[in-house]
């Protein structure tokens, strides 16, 4: 079942974060599916966190999605290669954002492998939000979509996934963030192969 508008404006973007664990994110661009089940997330937590694109209100035309009601994608650009896809959250003007950090590939893994460049199958093949929008096929054109739509979307299959299967920890690559890169906002499934080496 497609997640609906509701579950993405709810007001704490850490549950919402933690809650995504065990959802499958699709995508269908050119007409070729390709998904899995997200297994680490980070959650950003708009005006207040230094950590987050929008701390102190700031708008700009690359953050401007963020301020939107929550259920759209934000897709941003790092290092001038790697695209990230974010899934903003609660109310409008509340600027909160959950960054998709990995999947477990298992729709179009063939289609991953050739936007990858990779022969066979292996964990970093979708373990990392640059490599995981490679392969899934989401870059800027992707940009305040409508997460309820048909080209990038969210399911919730019905897997329960208990407190003890979720670790938690400090977010990756917001050193500069000061104390707030030590908040506990990471989440990703226990075990998994699929975590980003840097996340596990």
């Amino acid at each position: 079942m497609k997640l609906e508008k509701s579950f993405y404006t709810r007001p704490n973007v850490v549950q919402v974060a933690q809650d995504l664990l065990g959802k499958y994110l699709y995508t269908s661009i050119d007409g070729i599916l390709t998904g899995g089940m997200i297994v680490e997330t980070e959650a950003y937590s708009g005006v207040n966190d230094k950590a987050c694109h929008s701390h102190l209100n700031r708008r700009t035309q690359r953050t401007e999605i963020m301020y939107h009601e929550g259920g759209v994608a934000y897709v941003y650009l790092v290092y001038g290669i790697y695209h990230l896809f974010n899934i903003v959250t609660n109310r409008a003007g509340s600027a909160d954002a959950v960054l998709v950090r990995a999947i477990t590939p298992e729709e179009g893994i063939a289609e991953m492998l050739l936007r990858r460049n990779m022969p066979i199958i292996k964990p970093n093949l979708t373990a990392g939000p640059g490599v995981l929008s490679i392969a899934m096929g989401i870059n800027k054109k992707l940009y305040g979509a409508d997460l309820t739509g048909n080209t990038v979307w969210i399911e919730d299959k019905g897997i329960e996934v208990p407190a003890e299967s979720i670790a938690i920890g400090p977010r990756i690559g917001v050193d500069y963030a000061e104390e707030d890169a030590l908040l506990p906002w990471r989440f990703w499934l226990k075990g998994n192969k699929w975590v980003s080496r840097k996340g596990k």
